[in-house]
């Protein structure tokens, strides 16, 4: 009578094969190459954080040769000749012009952006990393000269809302991602007992990397099913309702559509996917099955079974997995697992096998 659950909702450290991360990494930031395939094939990577180290070295050595960000800044400086224009305020009460120097503003087209602040101090944050490896520790301090200019911030410091991107800074999307993941010591690692770079963790986080790559996962590749994390309607009774504004908004994880079909799928991270009775009988979460049901019934608004719903959770370790596939009043419900630790051509089949649901 009753479930067993988690008294917290974390995601515990698990292991998941190091190159599926940088792939899901890629697909989540934009960054993708050859339809999918491992751009690290013939490299090693002992830990997550050798990942990591590579990923920048190999960005940031390619966006040297292009040109690293640089945007203008407003300045304020006492000069002896004239730049931009003159603060007589400030020029007069510091008595500049008694020493033949103007206080002037000017915009100055400088390396010292948010971006390049965020590069340096994860730079620096791995170089001092033990599991990241000598060889690739050497390449960052070999790169960190380049960023001499670069104001050297802490890394509680950065405020990840304030970070956007132009056609100029595009290219620092996955670079930028990478250090998002590092800094709030996100992924885990191969290790179980391995520290994270932090104390603290943003679990959270690693929930929106898995949802972020399946929907640029089916938009790179099924540009056809219009993927989108598409909002849900609540199929209302009646033309006046009395306080609708109060219920609250659904939103799609990935909804996939051909025809006249449509699949919602909702990404579950989870340590556990299956709740345990008193009695030892496992199942779905509850909450989960309500909540996948909800979004398939109220997108259904023709009642004629055209809407399916899927939970899709991240496997990665042996413990129970889900496996349901059932209808209920009239609408096809799945719970399964993508397995992470599979090879890619594997992993990738299991993908391809969710857009047969709308043949």
């Amino acid at each position: 009578m009753g479930y067993r659950t988690e008294s917290r909702n974390r995601v515990r450290d698990r292991s998941i094969v190091i190159r599926n991360v940088y792939v899901m990494m890629a697909y989540a930031f934009r960054d993708i190459h050859q339809n999918g395939q491992d751009r690290f094939a013939s490299e090693d990577f002992d830990t997550i954080h050798d990942l990591f180290a590579e990923i920048l070295i190999r960005g940031i050595g390619s966006q040297i040769k292009r040109g690293l960000h640089r945007d203008y800044r407003r300045r304020s400086e006492e000069l002896a000749t004239v730049r931009g224009r003159i603060d007589l305020t400030r020029t007069s009460a510091a008595l500049s012009m008694v020493r033949g120097r103007v206080v002037c503003e000017f915009d100055e087209y400088d390396l010292d952006t948010l971006h390049n602040r965020i590069l340096k101090c994860v730079m620096i944050l791995l170089i001092r990393q033990g599991s990241v490896s000598r060889e690739r520790q050497d390449a960052l301090r070999r790169l960190l000269p380049y960023f001499d200019s670069v104001e050297q911030v802490a890394p509680v410091s950065i405020r990840w809302s304030q970070l956007s991107f132009s056609r100029s800074s595009a290219p620092y999307r996955m670079l930028m991602g990478t250090c998002e993941l590092v800094i709030r010591g996100l992924l885990p690692t191969e290790d179980p007992g391995a520290n994270s770079l932090l104390s603290w963790v943003a679990d959270e986080q690693m929930s929106s990397l898995y949802e972020r790559f399946l929907l640029e996962y089916f938009r790179l590749h099924h540009p056809d099913l219009s993927p989108s994390a598409a909002k849900v309607r609540w199929d209302l009774d009646g033309e006046a309702s009395s306080g609708m504004e109060q219920l609250p908004a659904m939103y799609t994880d990935i909804t996939l559509r051909r025809g006249g079909r449509t699949v919602i799928i909702d990404a579950k991270y989870y340590s556990e996917s299956m709740q345990v009775s008193q009695y030892g009988k496992s199942s779905v979460r509850s909450a989960h099955i309500y909540q996948i049901h909800s979004y398939t019934k109220n997108a259904d608004v023709g009642r004629d079974g055209s809407v399916s719903g899927m939970l899709l959770y991240a496997s990665t370790d042996a413990g129970l997995q889900p496996d349901l596939d059932v209808t209920i009043q009239g609408n096809r419900i799945a719970a399964r697992t993508l397995d992470l630790n599979l090879q890619w051509d594997a992993l990738r089949a299991q993908l391809e096998e969710i857009t047969t649901w709308l043949d």
